[in-house]
């Protein structure tokens, strides 16, 4: 029987700490120059790691995996923002509306099929010097097939570019209230490189589906190259297969130009839809540049981009968009 998670809205009052003094629940920085990794961890943290070899731990880990199961296994991250009416309400105090981009369709590879949408939003603090920008992304998808025919597209990560010269930014995500709730966002990374993350098995019991594969990390290490735009196996594989990855396809390269989050949604996957993703923010200092302006000299080609990672049995897939960068960005 197919399963919708029906979306519920409420207004609920936030009481949120002043932004140098973030409480739980509110933003992480991301610091421009990581060590160990490039990603940090926005919602799994207490996962329990289990073994680079052999069957799965029995015992069940305190998180869902990256979108493989329901996901409203765990608590809260500390990354995450509750308490908002909607995704068009300001994460933090202090912030207006400047500007909202509801139109921006996002198309099948034949280029002409819409199969969702991407609703950019920028809000502004101008009591601190310089301004604070918090620029807002969430992706809604349809029932229009992606490639083949058939294949829906499986959003894994939103990367965003041209943060190079802003030094650390922080970052946060909004899920609206729903039952159950819908996917949170796993990590951010200051990195170009979005990882694919695999369970043991998609499809096997309960403990394979919310272990890693042999070799797959939550928080990826830092090498490779700070162009690759997907590292993993691009291969699909079969519910009851292994996954397995090398050291070398669970590796980060550290690009100070870019924040990847690393999330799930998709229109169907088996027997569930979740088709609208969690709103990520990255909040970073901006000017006092009229909406006008930023409508124009803030929009830069290739600043946004959609992943599909093969999570299970797909491959690679990119979609290459026009988005909002901080002023003064420069994207390659």
């Amino acid at each position: 029987m197919l399963k919708y998670y029906m979306i519920l809205t409420g207004a609920v009052t936030l009481t949120v700490a002043s932004i140098s003094a973030f409480a739980a629940g509110s933003f992480c920085m991301l610091p421009a120059s990581p060590s160990g990794s490039a990603y940090i961890n926005l919602y799994n943290d207490g996962r329990v790691i289990p073994p680079l070899a052999g069957p799965p731990v029995s015992s069940l880990l305190s998180r869902t995996n990256f979108g493989i199961d329901l996901p409203n296994g765990g608590s809260a991250g500390v990354c995450q923002i509750s308490g908002l009416a909607n995704n068009s309400t300001a994460p933090l105090p202090g912030y207006g509306l400047q500007v909202t981009a509801n139109t921006q369709n996002i198309y099948a590879v034949d280029g002409t099929t819409i199969i969702g949408g991407v609703t950019e939003r920028i809000w502004r603090k101008t009591s601190t010097s310089p301004a604070m920008c918090i620029l807002g992304t969430s992706v809604a998808l349809t029932s229009n097939a992606y490639y083949n025919g058939s294949r829906y597209f499986e959003l894994n990560d939103i990367a965003r570019g041209g943060f190079a010269n802003v030094g650390a930014v922080n970052v946060g995500y909004f899920t609206v209230p729903t039952t159950p709730a819908l996917y949170p966002v796993y990590r951010a990374g200051r990195t170009f490189t979005s990882v694919q993350h695999r369970a043991y098995k998609y499809d096997g019991f309960q403990a394979e589906k919310q272990n890693n594969g042999i070799g797959y990390l939550d928080l990826p290490t830092i090498g490779g190259s700070s162009t690759l735009n997907i590292n993993g196996v691009n291969v699909g594989i079969l519910g009851n297969t292994v996954a397995s990855a090398s050291a070398t396809q669970q590796q980060a390269q550290v690009n100070t130009n870019w924040v990847d989050f690393t999330l799930h949604a998709v229109f169907l996957d088996g027997d569930i839809t979740d088709p609208i993703s969690a709103m990520t923010y990255i909040e970073f200092p901006c000017n006092n540049d009229s909406a006008a302006v930023i409508n124009t000299a803030w929009r830069k080609s290739g600043a946004l981009r959609l992943r599909q990672t093969g999570q299970k049995n797909s491959t690679f897939h990119e979609i290459i968009m026009t988005g909002y960068a901080p002023p003064g960005a420069i994207l390659p």
